[in-house]
């Protein structure tokens, strides 16, 4: 782990009076406005993944199967949100020393360290209670490595090189498998290989795009950036995408012949698919992927493809 030297902390400091001189003074928001904030609801927008495996089954009209996905969800939503808290508490320092992140709840002093500590402890054990309450056991699995995995990111192996991208992308792939092992609908082994390199591919997209926007300061705000370059994010991300699209071209094209419907939707929903793809790559080469969940909810013609796609597909897996 990197240690900041002293040179770092002026260059923090100075980022910061610079910020100060700039920005007029913030109003403190109410308790519950900063309790709320501190939780990152727009990164729950991550967890609407556990619908895929129902979706791509073409189960998600059940009503035991939607019921159950949506408990995951709500699952996952609390889990997540409590390693948020937790990472923020163990940033806490460094924060406050960022330009932007000082704003965050907990290092502007909205929410008290101890109090973030008891609310994470509460959202943790009532996640992880109620995967424990489900049908299948196989969600209690998946969300409690979920929750492993990321606490060990928050201390210390967030700093690592590679093993960060690998935890990044394992949150996406749990967040994913966690449809099928919350409702106990089998995984298509071409699910998992799209997911696996999806999710690499939105992890080293989201690093590359912070390797290019921070520029001298990456080292300051995320030591790991240090330990890359942007040939090896590019080749990582490029690499992940041309796999992900050729198994979902494969996959697609077995679910079509499986199916088969009036029309070959499953067959062309390639066509979106790869839309989607394409203009979330140009968010990444442009630099404006650090927040992929930011993108979600902000590009209008990325949501419109993702819906065409979410219609196609799920209409072709149930032979429509």
């Amino acid at each position: 782990m990197m240690t900041p030297s002293p040179d770092d902390d002026r260059s923090a400091a100075d980022l910061v009076a610079r910020s100060d001189a700039a920005e007029p003074p913030r109003t403190p928001r109410p308790f519950l406005l900063a309790v709320l904030v501190a939780l990152r609801p727009r990164q729950w927008v991550k967890n609407l993944l556990v619908f895929a495996v129902p979706l791509a089954a073409g189960k998600l009209a059940n009503r035991d199967v939607l019921t159950d996905t949506v408990v995951a969800f709500v699952c996952f939503c609390a889990v997540a949100s409590a390693t948020y808290l937790v990472n923020d508490v163990r940033d806490v320092s460094s924060d406050r020393a960022h330009p932007t992140k000082r704003h965050r709840p907990i290092a502007a002093g909205e929410v008290s360290v101890p109090m973030a500590v008891v609310l994470a402890v509460v959202l943790a054990v009532g996640g992880i209670g109620g995967a424990a309450l489900s049908t299948y056991p196989g969600f209690l699995v998946t969300l409690s490595v979920y929750l492993v995995a990321t606490l060990s990111y928050s201390f210390g192996l967030k700093d690592e090189p590679v093993v960060e991208l690998v935890l990044i992308a394992a949150g996406f792939v749990l967040r994913a498998t966690a449809g099928g092992t919350a409702t106990g609908i089998p995984i298509s082994p071409w699910f998992l290989t799209v997911a696996a390199f999806g999710s690499l591919f939105m992890a080293a997209g989201k690093r590359y795009s912070e390797f290019v926007s921070l520029g001298d300061d990456r080292s300051d705000s995320r030591p790991a950036l240090a330990r890359y370059s942007a040939t090896y994010l590019r080749f990582v991300w490029t690499v992940s995408a041309g796999i992900m699209l050729t198994a979902y071209c494969l996959w697609a094209f077995q679910v079509g012949v499986r199916d088969r419907g009036t029309l070959p939707l499953a067959e062309w929903s390639v066509v979106p698919f790869i839309i989607a793809v394409l203009r979330f790559a140009l968010d990444i080469d442009r630099g404006d992927a650090g927040a992929p969940e930011d993108i979600a909810l902000q590009d209008r013609v990325l949501q419109v493809t993702a819906l065409v796609w979410f219609v196609m597909f799920g209409l072709g897996a149930i032979g429509v």
